[in-house]
């Protein structure tokens, strides 16, 4: 059976009306160097048993330090990965102060061969994106979220009006 994840897009109404997305850079030392492709929506894979809105749920929070906003979630589906991961993500409409992120952490030997153990976060940074720079930051496979979410509300990007804003 192939590997499954799960995820939140959270998106808002930025400064002239984009629309803007949170995503969140991969910690580690492995990306460290990188940027571009090396950004995605909070997300992982399900615990035993667990559903994928509960893992989406959860990984935000653990992601980010805090849950995630209350309101609809709007499903957009899912899409296979590089590697063949099946994610399934929601998008919700919300913000979130990205200077007071924390995030959990993972242990990976490093440097590798060296027999050593160190811990980093599995996010070292969030921030907000207008959707064009989004396209650019974001994985490769996962930007078809993109469009369907700008599809899902009738944006482009540019003079975007959330779902609050008339």
């Amino acid at each position: 059976m192939p590997r499954r994840s799960a995820g939140l897009l959270l998106y808002r109404t930025g400064p002239g009306g984009a629309l803007e997305v949170l995503l969140v850079h991969f910690g580690g030392p492995l990306w460290a160097a990188k940027d571009e492709g090396a950004w995605a929506m909070p997300k992982g894979e399900p615990g035993p048993g667990e559903d994928d809105e509960a893992v989406a749920e959860r990984e935000f929070a653990e992601e980010l330090g805090s849950p995630a906003p209350a309101g609809p979630r709007t499903d957009l589906g899912e899409v296979r990965q590089a590697g063949g991961k099946r994610t399934r993500v929601w998008a919700l409409a919300g913000d979130l102060d990205v200077e007071g992120v924390t995030s959990n952490t993972f242990s990976m030997e490093w440097p590798l061969r060296s027999g050593r153990t160190a811990s980093f976060p599995e996010v070292d940074r969030a921030a907000w994106f207008a959707l064009a720079e989004a396209r650019r930051r974001i994985l490769p496979s996962l930007l078809p979220f993109l469009d369907r979410l700008a599809a899902a509300l009738g944006a482009a990007g540019e003079g975007f009006r959330g779902p609050d804003e008339g």
